[in-house]
């Protein structure tokens, strides 16, 4: 595959570009970043830093990738961010590398598409096939499952989870970690049920599906307190992988408390 750099981009020397690569009208690609097979920036897109663009991606017009984090504690530390493959990154976009303070890296798994103006913040993990539709901030230290998708001008907290089959519904501000399959809404997030449109898009059974609308029920239910709850289900739900991802996610717990429904869930 022949390698296409138009005369007027800008490759640093020391730049790793492999074969196939397109690089278009007026981008910089900086003298540390690594390039991989297949990618293309169509124009105007920067980047920066120690950054590795996996085999496939494509990023957009005035996206900047690996510049220096948002982070006035950062002092030039040799950070990475990493992107996986087959990744569709918009006009617009940032995405920074890590820092010291939240284990230098910042990474991005495979076949996840970031709309115009989204951003993924320093120290931020996202899983493989995430959406973060238009204007969706992720601020630094952000822990993203696989699958999840972000409605458009949503909004996390730094040091929040989100589990995997999620949807963060757009305009929502989450300040606290969702639970995997969770549903989160609202202008200070709450949790709104279960994304059942995903899991069904997603191939789950029906039967798979009420044991963890099940699980849900039980979870968030008056009776008792939610470590109480959890160890109830977690017994209960022993044979069931999907509901043993999101006992396994309380259980680990983290910075945030857990996104919880606004009033009690009936555990009929």
């Amino acid at each position: 595959m022949e390698t296409v750099i138009h005369p007027t981009a800008v490759v640093e020397d020391g730049a790793k570009i492999a074969a196939g690569v397109k690089i278009g009208p007026f981008c910089m690609v900086g003298p540390e970043v690594e390039i991989g097979e297949g990618c293309e920036l169509v124009s105007h897109a920067a980047v920066a830093g120690r950054t590795t663009v996996g085999a496939r991606t494509r990023i957009f017009p005035f996206a900047s990738i690996g510049h220096i984090p948002q982070d006035l504690k950062y002092h030039g530390e040799p950070s990475t961010l990493t992107i996986g493959s087959d990744c569709t990154i918009r006009e617009g976009v940032t995405m920074n590398p890590g820092t010291e303070g939240g284990g230098m890296a910042t990474i991005v798994g495979n076949n996840c598409a970031f709309l115009a103006n989204s951003h993924v913040g320093h120290d931020t993990k996202v899983g493989n096939n995430c959406i973060l539709s238009n204007n969706v901030m992720l601020a630094g230290h952000v822990t993203v499952g696989d699958f999840v998708i972000f409605g458009g001008g949503s909004a996390v907290i730094q040091f929040a989870r989100v589990g995997s089959h999620a949807f963060v519904g757009g305009l929502s501000g989450l300040e606290n970690d969702l639970i995997p399959y969770g549903m989160a809404m609202g202008n200070r997030a709450h949790l709104a049920g279960l994304n059942i449109i995903g899991l069904r898009r997603r191939g789950f059974t029906r039967e798979q599906i009420h044991e963890i609308r099940r699980a849900y029920r039980l979870l968030f239910a008056e009776e008792g307190t939610l470590a109480e709850r959890v160890e109830d289900v977690g017994s209960e739900f022993a044979a069931h992988p999907y509901v043993q991802e999101i006992i396994d996610f309380i259980r680990a717990g983290g910075d945030r408390a857990i996104c919880t429904p606004r009033d009690p869930v009936g555990s009929a």
